[in-house]
């Protein structure tokens, strides 16, 4: 019985010296910058400015995360893992928007607390490190834009300092609001809005990455217009024992059991199939068993008869 068991690689990212060292400059920024806005926070009394410095935390530790994970993912296929170590850059996004979203939650019941009796809050302070902030996070989008270019993974983080960038500028606002008018509100509110603006892109993001884990077809490749697509070739008058799923970010896999037409040539037939596939949803590794009616199916879960 014919099947395809073409496995093609993760193709390895190629890395300039200097994106790399970019990179690791980034993350030594934001560590600093993190530890000055605690310790500013701290002084000031401010909590949106604690907010920005954790969510300037997470940022590092998500570029950290992210590119260990790429190296991971560059490893070869071997015995243990036949589909290679892709599979380590979506296990990372997964800690990242798990720890953002607790994160997210946190600074939300924080201020919250806050609100109800807002504190004394030094916005001269709150100022200078959140434009300061705003400075670092904008030279950070800008060291790892080389790598951005290269790698998805590290194409979200540049797009997350990007995000940051706005967050700075919202809690640059509330110490104008302070130091203006006394309005200490503006405080705990501003950090409401960065913890809601945190949770929405977190689990805006963290649901492609489950259904990869929970071995989900990709959206544009669902089961049923996969079968659909299989049925139209001639010589094909059913599809059972189908299953469609995500490798990972960039792969997808499908295998299933191809009633044929008695007399059609089944190598032929696969061939077909398998260029329609990779032409219509861009799966290039397939797994097809063929039969006939007359023949019988061969395995658990067969429904001869049933298409």
């Amino acid at each position: 019985m014919p099947h395809d068991h073409r496995h093609h690689g993760h193709e390895p990212h190629e890395h300039s010296g200097r994106g790399e060292r970019g990179l690791g400059l980034a993350v030594a920024i934001n560590v600093a910058l993190t530890v000055a806005q605690v310790v500013g926070g701290i002084v000031s009394g401010s909590v949106a400015l604690i907010a920005d410095a954790v969510h300037n935390l997470s940022d590092a530790v998500a570029l950290i995360i992210a590119f260990a994970a790429r190296r991971i993912a560059r490893r070869p296929a071997d015995g243990a893992m036949s589909f290679g170590y892709a599979r380590a850059e979506v296990v990372a996004a997964l800690i990242n928007y798990t720890v953002l979203v607790v994160i997210s939650l946190w600074l939300a019941s924080e201020a919250s607390m806050r609100l109800v009796d807002p504190p004394e809050v030094a916005g001269g302070i709150v100022m200078a490190l959140a434009g300061l902030a705003l400075v670092i996070d904008l030279g950070t989008a800008l060291l790892t834009w080389r790598l951005a270019r290269e790698s998805t993974n590290i194409r979200a983080a540049f797009l997350h300092n990007l995000a940051d960038a706005g967050s700075s500028v919202a809690v640059l606002l509330g110490g104008v609001l302070i130091w203006l008018f006394g309005w200490r509100w503006a405080d705990p509110a501003i950090t409401l809005l960065i913890s809601g603006w945190i949770l929405w892109h977190a689990l805006s993001e963290i649901g492609p990455v489950i259904r990869i884990l929970m071995l989900g077809a990709p959206p544009e490749a669902a089961a049923e217009a996969v079968r659909r697509t299989i049925e139209t070739e001639a010589g094909v008058e059913g599809v059972h024992h189908l299953h469609v799923w995500q490798v990972d970010e960039r792969r997808a896999s499908v295998e299933a059991h191809l009633v044929l037409a008695e007399g059609a040539d089944g190598v032929e037939a696969v061939r077909r199939v398998k260029a329609r596939i990779a032409e219509a949803f861009g799966i290039h590794h397939a797994t097809f068993e063929t039969e006939t009616r007359a023949s019988g199916c061969s395995g658990t879960g067969c429904r001869i008869g049933q298409g």
